[in-house]
């Protein structure tokens, strides 16, 4: 890997304390750091860079994935961390800075490769980079790169106004914008779950699929995000990145031995794709609601209205469900079902494909058989399950078996890792590109007028729940309905556990 100056904006913050250090703690410790490597932390408090590099060191002991036991590992990469006072919006600030890192660059023998991360809110990224440019600091002899998080935007008008700054500094194979949902196992898997298997990539179309459900549920509430959620809620705050990028990935059509440049160009095909809501068929086709007051693990909780900073009238939304369709060769006429919303019963990210069974009775038995549903949990824990039936031999009842694949997570490279890792190797695969963006603020945006407009109702439904009853009438009107998590785990518990030893498979 190419050396480097990594420099990273909002070093004091606490994504920097709970994900970005961390991060590259863990990389420093398997080796996948350049050999010479430094970092500049820059903040608006004043430090000493003792100070810093221990307040970076608390960091890693609270938030690193592995414990950190060695001394003399964590001092070497505390050695290669600086830190420099900044004031965002100061020009001299970013001449001194230049100057002091040019300076290093030749103490240490660098070539001028600069990472600029921004662990900022996104209404300084604009600034940051016009003075990235006007200091000299993004001038180099080697290449540079820009890291930005979430939300890129608050609307399809400021996404495309922000990029258009950016762009004025960093060309696209430059910009890396993170989506953490990216970096996890097992929707980068998705990448490749459908080439490598024959037998998934004769399934994987419209013939042979019913409906998929893409659900992301938190049982958290708004914590300490108020102040920020209040003004997104859950169709910004999730539904147009994190759900529409994992629909992306699950939907592309990818060639072996595909490149960069080959998922970003599926990914934006399966954009261009997707059906746009007009305004008469949204309030048809998406559920918003709002979580009321309930029981949480025993304990009683506020509804979102009663949360600290948020507006007693407030109408955002805590809940989108939406039923999608991606009109291609491949997935035409086959509905997509995205939920996601806080304070739900259960914590977990999952995809559900639901095949199609091609008689409506067992022809011998004459038995309903239940859907053969690949099930690819995304978290908290990783796995993926194949839902087929046997026929018990003991009773001669037809069972649904799922076969299950889990993986121990214990030692995994963390999202915030393999994504660091990625950008600094130069590897755009999992990063979200401008088109994509933009194409997803596209599909987003009517609803988000007829959201302003107050067109589609905002259902209420009791934290703790599986969420709004809309939700679950939204696919009981095309004959199907959510594979919800007490559902699905105790279907998996009886068939788990069959009368017979014969069908007792369930685990690899």
């Amino acid at each position: 890997m190419d050396a480097m100056t990594f420099v990273l904006f909002g070093a004091t913050g606490d994504l920097a304390k709970r994900k970005i250090f961390p991060a590259l703690y863990n990389l420093f410790v398997d080796q996948k750091l350049p050999s010479s490597f430094e970092l500049v932390g820059l903040g608006r408090r004043q430090f000493q860079e003792s100070e810093f590099q221990a307040q970076v060191e608390k960091s890693l002991h609270s938030f690193s994935r592995r414990p950190v036991t060695d001394p003399d590992s964590v001092a070497q990469f505390l050695s290669m961390i600086r830190y420099v006072e900044l004031n965002v919006g100061e020009p001299a600030d970013y001449v001194k800075l230049n100057d002091r890192i040019s300076q290093r660059e030749q103490q240490l023998g660098l070539p001028q490769n600069r990472v600029f991360y921004m662990s900022v809110g996104p209404e300084l990224f604009g600034p940051i980079v016009s003075n990235l440019k006007a200091s000299g600091l993004s001038e180099v002899t080697g290449w540079k790169r820009l890291v930005v998080e979430k939300p890129f935007g608050h609307d399809l008008v400021t996404a495309r106004e922000l990029n258009a700054s950016l762009s004025r500094v960093f060309d696209e194979h430059e910009t890396y914008r993170i989506d953490h949902y990216l970096g996890k196992p097992m929707v980068q898997n998705l990448e490749v779950l459908e080439y490598s298997n024959p037998i998934l990539q004769a399934l994987w179309r419209n013939r042979y699929v019913a409906n998929v459900q893409i659900t992301a549920a938190e049982t958290v509430g708004v914590e300490s995000r108020a102040g920020y959620y209040d003004h997104s809620g859950a169709l910004r705050d999730m539904f147009q990145n994190h759900m529409l990028q994992m629909l992306m990935m699950l939907a592309m059509q990818l060639p072996k031995h595909s490149t960069a440049d080959d998922v970003g160009f599926k990914k934006r095909k399966v954009m261009e794709s997707l059906r746009a809501l007009n305004p008469e068929d949204i309030a048809a086709n998406v559920v918003r609601g709002q979580y009321a007051a309930g029981i949480m693990g025993g304990q009683e909780v506020v509804g979102y209205k009663d949360e600290p900073g948020v507006a007693p009238n407030s109408t955002t939304d805590t809940y989108i469900a939406a039923r999608l369709w991606i009109d291609d060769y491949f997935w035409s006429e086959v509905p997509f079902y995205i939920r996601t919303g806080k304070r739900m019963k259960s914590k977990t990210t999952r995809i559900v494909i639901e095949f199609k069974d091609p008689s409506d009775k067992f022809t011998r038995t004459n038995e309903t058989t239940t859907p053969n549903l690949l099930i690819i949990d995304i978290g908290p824990e990783a796995g993926m399950t194949f839902q087929i039936n046997m026929k018990n031999p003991l009773t001669g009842k037809l069972e649904a078996v799922p076969i299950h694949f889990g993986s121990d997570e214990s030692n995994v490279p963390e999202a915030y890792e393999k994504l660091i890792g990625d950008m600094m190797a130069g590897d755009s695969t999992f990063f979200a590109h401008w088109d994509e963006v933009e194409l997803a603020w596209q599909w987003v945006e009517p609803i988000l007028q007829a959201f302003e407009a107050n067109e589609v109702p905002i259902h209420s439904y009791p934290a703790g729940s599986n969420g709004p009853l809309a939700a679950k009438q939204l696919l009981e009107a095309d004959g199907y309905h959510w594979w919800l998590d007490e559902e699905l785990e105790s279907e998996q518990a009886e068939a788990a556990a069959p009368t017979s030893p014969e069908l007792a498979v369930t685990q690899a």
